[in-house]
């Protein structure tokens, strides 16, 4: 054995774990200045004060405005779907909001549900909501349109090739809708 390490066995290793254990247990003991916030206590309470106003009147208007939005989900849907119930879903948003939102499930599964009978009443399974009602009244403002336009485009002296067109829309307007534009 050229080089042998010696370590301390049994007794003397322990007193010295115990002597390190000391030393922490000391330095943790000791008195020192303790400090319970960076603010200072002015700060402290502007800044409790702050909070606790956002937590009176910010959250509830956030979460006043969650529960809002989540409520008109299924209208929403219904009206990208095209549903044909959809103003009764909306009508059952509106309940759903007044009961605290007992009636939301209720407009949800309505909303991604297909109506059973609709399609055989009307022949078709989905409404548009952006069309107005009647084609007649579509084709009579169309036709009023274009005879406000036919006579601006005469008062400015437009070629005649520009009105001869316009006058055969306005022809193909009035024949498909007779008793409307006269």
């Amino acid at each position: 054995m050229l080089y042998s390490r010696h370590r301390p066995c049994g007794p003397a290793r322990v007193v010295r774990a115990m002597a390190a254990v000391a030393i922490v247990v000391a330095a943790l003991a000791a008195p020192s200045h303790a400090h319970a916030s960076f603010l200072s206590p002015e700060a402290e309470d502007a800044l409790a004060n702050f909070i606790a106003l956002a937590v009176l009147f910010l959250v509830p208007i956030v979460l006043i405005v969650l529960f809002w939005l989540v409520h008109i989900l299924p209208e929403k849907i219904a009206h990208q779907r095209h549903h044909p119930q959809f103003e009764a879903i909306r009508t059952l948003c509106l309940l759903s909001l007044v009961f605290g939102g007992l009636l939301w499930p209720l407009a949800w599964i309505w909303a991604y549900s297909k109506p059973v009978m609709h399609k055989i009443a009307y022949g078709t399974d989905r409404v548009s909501h952006d069309e107005p009602d009647t084609p007649a009244s579509a084709g009579d403002d169309t036709a009023r349109g274009l005879h406000e336009r036919l006579a601006r485009l005469e008062a400015r002296h437009v070629p005649a090739a520009e009105l001869n067109i316009l006058r055969a829309d306005l022809e193909a307007l009035e024949a498909r809708f007779p008793e409307e534009t006269r």
